[in-house]
Order: structure tokens, then C-alpha cells, then sequence
């Protein structure tokens, strides 16, 4: 995950709101329609974790995994990673134990004031390294974590690219009047149980969810006031995942968001792409599940806040039924499978009475691999959309941008979805976020406009 505010981020956790009425189906109705999960997915095995390493060691692996380290300094820890800002590119450091380019000349009280202040022996950090989140970390925890990383292979070279703001930006003792606003003392809750607390500290330090999840204030700090209630990320957007009921996820059981945060996907609720992909792929998917129960346990409990990103109760008489269940993930035979059902759709597309109507289009660029039904090809490993809420929010602006810029899934069992803005125009892609909106996400109407998503993107380049 890149950890700051505005453009990058960590924990896109997409909510869950239905009602009753008469076109809504009652909760019990609900109960069967989304899938209950009666087992939680087993936890995958931890990468270097070795039997030959301490404890401690061991420990700081999984520290490093918990703190989604990997997502701005590379998985060979060389950094170079561009984090996007208000003020420019912000590239990560090389953070192996090189003593020229990396940590190499760090001593363990270094590592800590870096982690928890943002300055490094040589200078102070900007705030896309989350040192206002790592504040809070345990004095155990970073010890793990500063002996996990005397252990890492030595990359002995610079990033590739390093930071260069403009004056007066590039003045980086400016930073410590910020810290002063912005970087909080340690306060926790004093009304938890142990496992709320536990949950606590993973997601407001080491996950450093707030990052994303909370707004900003002026100074681009975390608004406090407004904890978790979602924000803008560049061409992304981290939903509300207070338990508010209509705009959060408040109808997620700890269950549901466990089951999230280990495989990036809820049926028929949520798919994890972006940022969030990222997270799950680097860090939570990597979580034992008592660290992901804590999470969920504390997530149900955090103030709920309503927004006004509220999602459209699902209509559930309108969803189609799926094809098929069955899929295989051979990944040599997907790829003949797409090429195959790539000109199928394209000759369905150039059948049907109009062939720049929304569904030709649909079937042009989108069912090959999510299915001319929603539900994903039987033989492909992609994403059902059926029923997820990100096509049902009042705001169209996270499906637009993904059809537009592309995503990615969580495990890289796929390729990539590809974006759509320079294939198609504003009003083509409106089109199709409207047919997914009403065919897949249930609604009666869905009025997106190539106003619209030309906003979008140009907000968002």
C-alpha cells in the first residue's frame, strides 16, 4: 500500500446496505441470497518465515507484513516507488541493510525515531512514510521488525528515482511544524475488551487503515471528527467503513470482513481492486486470524458516521442467474479460454440491433471476462460484479473509474483489467456504467452522463 492521504492508500473495503420494501427483498430473503461463509479461508503461509531465523526474526516478518511495507519500498525493499501527493511525486527508500544506499548505518533507537517522529539520522520524511499511524507501534514491535530487516538481502543501489519537490517544498524542516498539528499522541480507548484492543492497534497503527479510509482536514491530516468515514484517493475512492448501517458496513458481520480482508472478496458484495488489492495481496491475506478477528471485532465498534454515499438497496428480482458455477484456473487454458470467448462476445456485440447500444458495448469490451451474465466466465479466473456495491453507490464515480483507468485483483491470479479512456469515449463508457449499474447491480435507473465521467477523469489524470 502507498501510504498517503490523497492518492494512494490501504483498506478499500467496499460496504454493504439493503432495505426492506416492496421491490427489496426482506432480510430473510437476504440471508440466502448472499452466500453465508461457514468456514473462514485458511491462512496462507508467511514468506520469509524460516525455521533457521530467531523469533524475533520471525516476528518482524510478520510485523514488516502486518505494516504493508512491501507496497511503497518493493517487495526486495529497494524503494523507488513513486507516492502520489498534492505536492508531487514522493519516492520510498532502499530500506535493506545496505550501508550506502540503505538502513545499513541505522541503530535500533534510529530505526524507532524514523518510525514514530518521520526523521531519519539525515533528515525529516514526508508524510507519505505513515510515521503519524507508526506512532503508536509497541517498542516490541519495532525491535522485531529493526531485526527483521538486518536480516534482508542488501540491495547496494539507490532507487531508481528519488524525491524533488519544488521550493519551497523541497525544505523538509517545514515538515516538524506539521508534526506538530498532525502527528497524535498515543490515545486509546479505555472501553475495549482485550481483542478490540488488539484490533485497535492493528488498524489504526500497523495497518494504518485511517490513512485511506479518513478524510483530511486543511492541513492534510486525518480528520478526526470524521474517523474512517471514507476519502478520496487519486482515481480511487476508500469507502465509509464505519458500521453505519446505509453508508458503511454495517451490515457486515466480523465473519464477512474477515473473509474480506483474507481473500480481497465478498460474494456478491465486494471486490478488492487498487489500492486495496494491494493491501490483501501484500499484507492482510498474510494475517493470522486472530489478528484479523481482532480487526473485525474493533471495526464493528468504532463510532458509525452516515455519508451521503449511500448505497442503492438491491433489487434482487432484477439480478441475473448465473451460467455457471464451475471454474478452473489454469492460467496457460484461461488465456485461450479469453481469445475464444473474446470473439464470441465481439460477434454477439455485432448481432445485436445496434451495435454502439450499451449492451454491444457490454459484450464488446467487459463480458469476455466477467461474463455475458455478470457473473464472470465459467473457465476464467475474473471477477464476478453481480450484486458488489461498488455499481450500487449513489456515487457512480468508483465504477467509472475503474472501468475507465482499469484495476487489478488482489492475488494476480488475472491479468489486469485494462482502462477504457482512450479506447472509448466519454459517452461509451457512461453507457456501460449504466447497463452494469441497472443489469448487474439491481437498480430500476441509472442516469450517469458523459458529463459525468469526463469530470471523472479529468479529476483523476
Amino acid at each position: 500500500m502507498k501510504p498517503f492521504s490523497i492518492t494512494t492508500s490501504i483498506l478499500v473495503l467496499s460496504g454493504l446496505t439493503l432495505a426492506s420494501g416492496t421491490v427489496i427483498a426482506d432480510d430473510k430473503n437476504l440471508d440466502s441470497f448472499y452466500i453465508t461463509h461457514t468456514d473462514l479461508p485458511a491462512k496462507i503461509s508467511l514468506p520469509n518465515v524460516s525455521a533457521s531465523n530467531s523469533d524475533l526474526v520471525n516476528r518482524g516478518a510478520y510485523i514488516a507484513r502486518t505494516a504493508d511495507c512491501m507496497a511503497c519500498h518493493r517487495e526486495d525493499y529497494s524503494g523507488g516507488v513513486a507516492i502520489e501527493t498534492p505536492i508531487g511525486n514522493i519516492y520510498s527508500t532502499n530500506i535493506t541493510p545496505s550501508k550506502r544506499y540503505g538502513i545499513g548505518n541505522y541503530t535500533q533507537a534510529d530505526f524507532a525515531t524514523a518510525l514514530r517522529k518521520g526523521r531519519s539520522p539525515n533528515h525529516q520524511m514526508y508524510p507519505a512514510m505513515p510515521y503519524p499511524s507508526y506512532h503508536g507501534m509497541t517498542d516490541d514491535d519495532i525491535s522485531a521488525l529493526f531485526a527483521y530487516f538486518q536480516t534482508v538481502a542488501i540491495v547496494d543501489k539507490p532507487p531508481e528515482k528519488t524525491t524533488h519537490l519544488s521550493f519551497p517544498l523541497n525544505i523538509r524542516s517545514l515538515m516538524l511544524a506539521w508534526n506538530v498539528i498532525n502527528v497524535p499522541s498515543t490515545e486509546n480507548r479505555t472501553d475495549l475488551t482485550p481483542v478490540q484492543q488488539r484490533g485497535e492497534y492493528l488498524v489504526n497503527n500497523l495497518e494504518h487503515c485511517g490513512t485511506c479510509h479518513t478524510p483530511r482536514n486543511l492541513t492534510q491530516g486525518l480528520d478526526k471528527d470524521r474517523y474512517l468515514s471514507g476519502a478520496p484517493l487519486g482515481k480511487w475512492f476508500a469507502p465509509n467503513i464505519t458500521p453505519d448501517i446505509d453508508t458503511g458496513i454495517g451490515r457486515w458481520s466480523e465473519r464477512d470482513i474477515v473473509t474480506y480482508l483474507r481473500t480481497g472478496k465478498l460474494d456478491k458484495r465486494a471486490y478488492a481492486g487498487g489500492p486495496m488489492a494491494e493491501a490483501v495481496g501484500h499484507s492482510t491475506r498474510y494475517l493470522t486470524d486472530d489478528d484479523l478477528s481482532a480487526m473485525a471485532s474493533y471495526l464493528k465498534v468504532v463510532p458509525a458516521i452516515k455519508t451521503d454515499d449511500y448505497l442503492i438497496p438491491v433489487n434482487i428480482a432484477r439480478l441475473p442467474n448465473p451460467v455457471s458455477t464451475s471454474i478452473t484456473y489454469d492460467l496457460i487454458e484461461q488465456k485461450d479460454y479469453l481469445a475464444q470467448t473474446k470473439a464470441k462476445t465481439a460477434l454477439l456485440s455485432q448481432n445485436t440491433n445496434d451495435s454502439h447500444s450499451p449492451k454491444s458495448l457490454y459484450l464488446a469490451h467487459c463480458a469476455s471476462c466477467h461474463g455475458v451474465d455478470g457473473y464472470a466466465q465459467p473457465d476464467a479466473r475474473y471477477a464476478s460484479i453481480v450484486g458488489l456495491s461498488s455499481i450500487r453507490r449513489a456515487k457512480p464515480d468508483a465504477l467509472i473509474s475503474v472501468i475507465a483507468f482499469g484495476a487489478k485483483g488482489a492475488f494476480n491470479t488475472a491479468p489486469k483489467m485494462p482502462g477504457f479512456n482512450e479506447d472509448l469515449s466519454h459517452a461509451q463508457i457512461a453507457d456501460i456504467t449504466n447497463y452494469v449499474r441497472i443489469n448487474f447491480g439491481g437498480l430500476t435507473t441509472s442516469q450517469v452522463s458523459a458529463s459525468d465521467v469526463e469530470r471523472i477523469i479529468k479529476n483523476k489524470s
